[in-house]
């Protein structure tokens, strides 16, 4: 996975070496971009829909925490974030959890948005993460 930069490129996620978004395919925007198996719907709806064992991967592109509430924060928050409580305006931020976990997820980056120290004019650098997810084990 990989966040947008500025608002020039957009986030990358790829799963089983399968590109499901980039700017590329044209299927990203500006806010939160969304890659979930097996289940699809509006945000907030579908974030309470998700089904428990559901993967889900998500990078921001230019800014995806100004339209954010609490509700969608602690929904994501369910789902192993730790970072998106303090997602601010314009922060790079990719995220993998699930639906159903038990702990906080590591498979997560993020970073702040600060004029003193982005790599873009107005934004902060890309963030990227690769790596294995481990299958739930019944």
């Amino acid at each position: 996975m990989a966040s947008g930069a500025a608002n020039v490129v957009g986030p990358k996620i790829c799963l089983e070496d399968n590109v499901l978004m980039s700017g590329v395919k044209n299927n990203v925007g500006r806010g939160i971009n969304v890659a979930l198996v097996n289940d699809v719907a509006p945000f907030i709806e579908f974030l309470k829909s998700i089904q428990d064992g559901t993967i889900v991967l998500m990078g921001t592109y230019d800014d995806g925490a100004t339209k954010l509430n609490d509700e969608a924060r602690r929904l994501i928050a369910e789902l192993g974030s730790t970072s998106i409580t303090n997602l601010g305006f314009r922060d790079n931020w990719v995220f993998c959890g699930g639906k159903g976990i038990k702990t906080k997820s590591p498979f997560e980056q993020h970073i702040k948005n600060n004029k003193d120290t982005n790599k873009y004019e107005g934004w902060p650098e890309v963030v990227e993460m690769e790596g294995c997810i481990p299958q739930k084990q019944d």
